[in-house]
């Protein structure tokens, strides 16, 4: 029995990522900026890179892996190597058909989880441009149809112009925003500063959520391991450390105050798994407890659990069995959320060398 289609399930894909095409930016942002704007090259050996200004920014098929021939960190050579409705607002819709997908929440690529690479540019004027064009070159998916739902880049370097920009993006049908876990990564407060009192303010009003994905501080990748121990070992053992950075971003707001000042503000945790939520937060609530925090806050009314509860949702995608059992049942299923990561590494996203279940018999399966 296909229970998608037996109990009608309207089945969210809450972190996909559409692959940005070659004129993404150079057909939006004026060409005086000329080579700066991101563009894409072919390098010697027949890859494309997306480059501005000189500079490398990364492979331009680097995260266009769904369906892929070879296991990652190997990547097509270039675009057209890949499926092009991944990128395309009418073809993606016949994938999410396939997949028993309803609706998808839309992140980027090339500017970074938290759209720190902007920061990168120097001419500030032009990173406001890139963002934007990349704002709307997004909400083109929503006006094809609402079973797209972006989430907007900020100007975090700017706390007036994210609010202008929060809400032109709302108008254009955004739901969220994506942001950064570690934005003093890029020359800002941290997180837990009250500096962003007046952004949280803003979202909390419009009624738009902060989504935290997974490497949206510095995206250096680390050696875990020795180089001896080979590129694959390596590549999948460092999303650890941006899984369990995740689990750190939660304890910050809950810790800062964040979440207790704004009561109504929705988080959520991209692509960081969920198995990581019942021993954070058992262990939050302890140390809460043990640490003497309501003597210092009795302002703070719920344990960090509650709070979590209250407003934070964690995506999942290839857990299942007791690990996915424990989190729902110790934080309830509505802060759950399932996600693919399609079209990226280790998405559910079936190929010739992935032993992703396609979204549909996952779903029927597990």
């Amino acid at each position: 029995m296909d229970l998608i289609d037996e109990l009608d399930l309207k089945v969210i894909d809450c972190d996909t990522h559409v692959v940005e095409h070659y004129d993404l930016w150079t057909s939006r942002v004026p060409s005086k900026y000329g080579d700066r704007v991101p563009h894409v090259e072919r390098d010697a050996g027949g890859i494309e890179w997306w480059v501005a200004g000189g500079k490398v920014l990364s492979p331009a098929a680097g995260l266009a892996i769904a369906g892929w021939k070879e296991p990652p960190p190997k990547f097509p050579a270039q675009l057209d190597m890949v499926d092009p409705r991944i990128w395309q607002p009418e073809g993606r819709l016949e994938i999410m058909d396939d997949y028993g997908i309803h609706a998808e929440v839309l992140y980027p690529n090339v500017a970074g989880f938290g759209a720190g690479r902007y920061t990168d540019f120097g001419d500030m004027e032009l990173a406001l441009l890139l963002l934007q064009a990349y704002n709307d070159w997004l909400a083109d998916f929503r006006r094809v149809s609402d079973r797209y739902v972006p989430v907007m880049t900020v100007p975090f370097w700017d706390i007036d112009l994210s609010i202008q920009e929060m809400t032109r993006c709302a108008e254009l049908g955004h739901k969220g925003m994506v942001f950064s876990q570690a934005p003093e990564d890029f020359g800002s407060p941290m997180l837990t500063d009250p500096h962003w009192d007046r952004l949280w303010a803003a979202a909390q009003e419009m009624g738009l959520s902060v989504n935290f994905h997974i490497g949206s501080g510095d995206v250096t990748m680390p050696q875990l391991l020795h180089p001896s121990a080979g590129v694959h070992a390596n590549y999948a053992t460092f999303p650890m450390t941006f899984f369990l950075g995740n689990a750190r971003t939660v304890g910050s707001l809950i810790g800062a105050g964040v979440c207790h000042r704004f009561p109504d503000l929705k988080f959520v945790s991209v692509e960081s798994g969920v198995g990581w939520v019942p021993f954070t937060l058992q262990a939050l609530d302890w140390m809460w407890t043990e640490c003497g925090v309501a003597k210092e806050h009795p302002e703070y009314d719920l344990l960090p659990s509650e709070y979590f509860r209250r407003q934070i949702y964690a995506c999942f995608w290839f857990e299942h069995g007791p690990t996915l059992r424990t989190a729902i049942d110790y934080v309830g299923a509505d802060n759950i959320l399932y996600e693919t990561d399609f079209p990226h590494p280790t998405s559910m996203s079936p190929g010739p060398v992935s032993s992703a279940l396609p979204p549909r018999q996952f779903i029927n399966d597990k």
